[in-house]
């Protein structure tokens, strides 16, 4: 059986490339409450505040550059003797960026559009308004591709096969209380396989890992992976 790896990251993996967390005080999320800014309710309720928002995130992501442990797990992907799948609950582009091919955006992209009316998706523009118009329907129906509370995350039938099917699994940057992503060690636990975190501090469930690491994503990811490849 072929050997492979799946890898689960979260803010804290792109936070040392400048991008903010839920958490972070003063960043674009500590102006907004979630309610308004990551629910279709919201969206409904304010869709120009809600593009203004994602607009304001798409301008900070694509100034942002990868950092080594993007680059450590681009590395991983491209030497491992086996399959590699990052899972990433963030919607920006770095691990692409850092050259990984082979990631599952589950919460979406921000460089993506979504029709809300016909479900057609398109490469999104720097900045969207509330009147874009869908080019497939020409419906005023325009969103951000992005996954928002209370929405099913994208590819879960993938991401559980590769539970199933996987030797190791390893959680990289994430507070483990967002579910169904923090549900996924408990998935791998009880397929026997050996699981490990990696993150600035433990995360709510960071008790069900066989092993924890904990230090700037930039240092523990680039030195396990290096172990890896080495073993």
């Amino acid at each position: 059986m072929t050997e492979m790896i799946t890898i689960l990251t979260g803010a804290g993996i792109s936070a040392e490339s400048g991008l903010g967390t839920f958490r972070d005080e003063g960043g674009l999320w500590a102006q907004h409450r979630i309610e308004d800014v990551a629910t279709p309710e919201g969206f409904a309720r304010d869709p120009e505040l809600v593009h203004s928002f994602y607009n304001a995130r798409r301008a900070q992501a694509r100034e942002a550059t990868p950092n080594a442990a993007h680059e450590a797990l681009a590395k991983l992907e491209a030497r491992y003797n086996g399959e590699v799948l990052i899972v990433t609950q963030n919607v920006d582009g770095l691990h692409e960026a850092a050259g990984a091919q082979n990631v599952l955006h589950m919460h979406g992209q921000l460089e993506g559009a979504l029709c809300g009316a016909c479900e057609k998706r398109w490469a999104a523009p720097l900045v969207m308004h509330p009147s874009d118009t869908c080019p497939h329907c020409n419906a005023a129906a325009t969103r951000p591709d992005i996954v928002w509370f209370g929405e099913m995350p994208y590819g879960m039938d993938t991401i559980e096969d590769a539970l199933a099917r996987s030797t190791l699994f390893a959680s990289i940057g994430t507070s483990g209380n967002v579910y169904p992503a923090a549900g996924f060690v408990a998935q791998a636990r009880q397929n026997r396989i050996p699981t490990i975190e990696l993150n600035l501090e433990a995360s709510q469930g960071g008790t069900l890992f066989d092993e924890r690491r904990l230090g700037p994503a930039s240092k523990v990811v680039p030195a396990w992976i290096d172990e890896l490849l080495s073993a």
